[in-house]
């Protein structure tokens, strides 16, 4: 079975979909930018830090859906994840907002050998959560973790830039 990673993403976009929403209901749209960690499972923990940049757009109260990429760097390696997302906030319009995210779409290993470079692509995968405070009325400051496939573990603080009221 061969997963389609731009099926994935458009799948996610249609379930979140809304059928009636009125936009005073709906938070603004979100540009945010992240960085952290990433743990790898290969004989232990391989450590390696990322950096990323999401968007959401909220087509209903609780509900948002955007892309997302993250850059990961390792010695000799990097690694390039491009996810569509879909999170589900737990709590709408709070100063202090829990989530559930998933994110489907690709995962490129790009690597370095004295004989030449190799780059693969596989399908991706990432599930998790976190919290996202106010720190303004623009300005969102979080901790978001996640698991996914390629097999790792995720800790990154984000900072949000809201696009409107």
């Amino acid at each position: 079975m061969t997963i389609n990673p731009i099926r994935i993403a458009l799948t996610l976009m249609l379930v979140a979909t809304p059928i009636a929403a009125r936009a005073q209901d709906r938070p603004a749209p979100v540009v945010e930018f992240a960085a952290g960690w990433v743990g790898f499972a290969d004989d232990g923990i391989v450590s390696e830090t990322m950096a990323g940049s999401a968007f959401r757009w909220y087509p209903l109260r609780r509900v948002a859906i955007g892309p997302e990429i993250v850059y990961i760097s390792g010695d000799n390696h990097s690694h390039l994840v491009l996810t569509g997302n879909l999170t589900f906030d737990l709590l709408a319009n709070r100063a202090v907002t829990p989530f559930l995210v998933v994110g489907g779409g690709l995962f490129q290993t790009h690597e370095s050998f004295p004989v030449g470079d190799f780059t693969s692509n596989e399908g991706a995968f990432t599930l998790g959560g976190g919290v996202r405070v106010a720190a303004g009325d623009r300005v969102l400051i979080g901790l978001d973790t996640r698991i996914g496939w390629e097999t790792h573990v995720r800790v990154n603080a984000t900072v949000g830039i809201r696009l409107g009221q």
